[in-house]
């Protein structure tokens, strides 16, 4: 797989990651099955899709003991990416950027993974409570431990209760200035896809800038632009697409013009014997964005993930992107 490279430190990644939430946390508990999930992370692997993106909320903490049984065997072969930052009550999330709560939750994080280094550690939420100055210092001396290779900032992504005629990212750009004066930025990571362009007007271009890797999180629009998911068909109520906005029966209807035009681009591409999908499109336009940009989408099978790492070879024609760039925006509201 091609590699791509996060930070000044020009770590390098396989240029398509995978996301391991899927596995532990947010989708459908009765369809999570460890051994399931155990395959499709060394499918990863042998298929060069080195970044491996967890996070000590997601379970919480059974994702990243999930990773720590491949890295025990596989550790040499994987970029591990975690999150520090956040707390997960019976009903509530809350954020904790106490220096001393970072240390530990440091500690805690490489026991799990059965890991000496964390390749990537990012902040998941800064505390309100606390400067991010005074959290990213505590994670910078991480740094200087040993215990991490680099940091990296995950988006605020709060849509409601923004500034009037502030953009999605302004507030995620004022705290990457602030974090930046204390220790260098290696990525960012935040939503984009084909229905969720937002990244495109100042964050990209701010990572682009500053030699800042760049995490497409959800960049198959949870799994609704692979194609495959059935307007009306509902969820459980666990799943987080129960309640999101652009996943109404409604609304999945009214966005399939966005599937149908990925599908006709894919038809294009296909090749007796090897077609290509939707999903891989919509990876491939991710791709395209910038040299320093890596999807993360999230998998826990070895079918999905193997098709996911496929698009590393898929190469839009400018005709392509300009027909995507045409597609009619996602309906849905946000607030």
């Amino acid at each position: 797989m091609e590699r791509r490279t996060i930070g000044a430190a020009a770590l390098g990644v396989g240029a398509v990651g995978l996301g391991c939430m899927p596995m532990s946390w947010a989708y459908t508990g009765s369809r999570q099955r460890g051994e399931e999930s155990l395959r499709a992370v060394h499918a990863a692997l042998d298929r060069g899709s080195t970044l491996l993106d967890t996070a000590d909320m997601y379970g919480p903490f059974t994702n990243e003991l999930l990773l720590g049984r491949v890295l025990r065997q596989r550790r040499a072969e994987a970029f591990v990416s975690t999150k520090v930052g956040l707390l997960v009550g019976e009903q509530h999330i809350v954020a904790n950027g106490r220096p001393g709560y970072v240390r530990r939750a440091c500690d805690a994080s490489l026991r799990r993974l059965q890991t000496d280094v964390i390749d990537l550690y990012q902040l998941h939420r800064a505390d309100p409570e606390v400067p991010v100055e005074e959290t990213w210092g505590a994670m910078a001396e991480l740094v200087s431990a040993g215990k991490v290779r680099s940091l990296g900032l995950c988006a605020v992504g709060a849509r409601a209760g923004r500034r009037p005629g502030a953009r999605l990212h302004d507030g995620t750009i004022r705290q990457l200035e602030r974090v930046q004066q204390v220790f260098p930025v290696s990525a960012v990571e935040a939503e984009l896809s084909v229905w969720s362009t937002e990244a495109l007007d100042a964050l990209l271009p701010w990572c682009a800038a500053r030699g800042v890797g760049f995490l497409a999180a959800m960049p198959l629009g949870n799994g609704f632009l692979t194609g495959t998911l059935t307007p009306g068909e509902g969820f459980e109520p666990d799943d987080v697409r129960a309640r999101h906005p652009r996943f109404t029966a409604e609304m999945m209807a009214a966005n399939q013009p966005i599937v149908v035009g990925l599908r006709h681009i894919a038809r294009r591409h296909g090749e007796a014997g090897r077609p290509v999908t939707p999903a891989q499109v919509a990876l491939a336009w991710v791709l395209a964005q910038g040299a320093h940009v890596i999807p993360v989408p999230g998998a826990k099978r070895e079918r999905w993930v193997a098709e996911n790492a496929l698009a590393a070879e898929l190469r839009l024609t400018p005709e392509d992107l300009a027909e995507v760039a045409s597609l009619p925006g996602a309906l849905g509201s946000w607030e």
